[in-house]
């Protein structure tokens, strides 16, 4: 593997638990005003530079990879149903509704359909935020990313616009690791994915760059968190930049900036992630074996996700 792969490799993973811990003190609050936008990691609910529920939730479903690959449903439900019981603070009510049923013992097909049922158009974010390890893991595997990325995605949040967003987004993940430009990765999985992406969600992501910041929703609504990440993808030229932006538009600032974090690491790699705030960066894995992760341990977690891919052509 060459050294630029593994920078956005490895990029792609901090830069995601990065987004989330910059986010995590304005989530919730209004956007800020343009000429004081919050840069650098602050004290919120959490000491700063802590990850939320965002990162939690991948990292369990990147230990789903490792130990199951292809990527196992039924495993992937009972890892995120063990990380509900540990009673984190910031659930969303599709991914609490749907792991309380699966922790009393319900499957996790059976849980998510009842649930889906009493509220159809439910279409959170919640997995979306957590999808970039599949990237990793398929990194050389365009049908299997795509696969494995709306299958994550059905385990809690199987609305056609979620499964949709994930394939998308890592979808764009896997040509930024390629070297692709942001603009070409967007387009070029809006092009792959037509058939599968909703019409509005396409709409959506073709005007974020259009978009005023003050035209950016940014709530827990799956198609607002794609377009706040593809608008800081695609209207900055640093992940420094990205990432300060979607944070800054508030209200689900942890969850779009995670995204938009994912997003601009695997364009722009590692070493573009201010040495300050990965060395803040700090977060636990709640679940049995409990754990402390820090920069240095996420970069090891994307070595291994990728080792899953192993250096081969691209296959469709």
């Amino acid at each position: 593997m060459d050294e630029l792969l593994r920078q956005r490799i490895r990029g792609c993973a901090v830069g995601a638990a990065v987004g989330d811990a910059l986010g995590m003190p304005l989530e919730f609050g209004p956007a800020r005003p343009a000429d004081r936008l919050v840069r650098e990691m602050q004290r919120g609910r959490l000491p700063a530079g802590t990850f939320t529920d965002d990162t939690e939730m991948a990292l369990a479903l990147a230990e789903s990879l490792l130990a199951c690959h292809p990527l196992d449903p039924a495993d992937l439900a009972r890892r995120f149903a063990a990380w509900y019981g540990t009673h984190p603070p910031d659930v969303g009510n599709q991914t609490r509704l749907v792991l309380s049923r699966v922790a009393s013992g319900e499957p996790w097909a059976k849980a998510v359909a009842a649930v889906q049922a009493r509220n159809p158009g439910s279409a959170g974010n919640g997995s979306v935020m957590r999808c970039w390890p599949v990237a990793l893991a398929y990194r050389n595997d365009y049908g299997g990313l795509v696969a494995a990325s709306r299958l994550q995605s059905e385990v809690t949040h199987p609305h056609a616009e979620c499964v949709a967003g994930s394939a998308f987004i890592n979808s764009v993940i896997f040509f930024l690791l390629q070297g692709a430009s942001p603009d070409f990765a967007v387009s070029e999985s809006i092009a792959r994915l037509k058939h599968e992406l909703p019409p509005p969600l396409v709409e959506t992501i073709e005007a974020a760059p259009r978009q005023h910041r003050s035209g950016l929703s940014n709530s827990g609504w799956v198609r607002h968190t794609v377009q706040s990440a593809v608008w800081g993808l695609l209207t900055t030229d640093s992940f420094e930049e990205a990432v300060i932006q979607v944070a800054n538009l508030g209200d689900d600032a942890d969850t779009a900036a995670s995204v938009a974090g994912a997003l601009a690491g695997a364009a722009y790699g590692l070493d573009a992630i201010p040495r300050p705030w990965r060395d803040t960066l700090t977060g636990e894995s709640a679940w049995p074996p409990r754990r402390t992760w820090r920069a240095v341990d996420l970069m090891a977690l994307a070595d291994a996700l990728s080792a899953l891919a192993p250096d081969s052509e691209e296959t469709d």
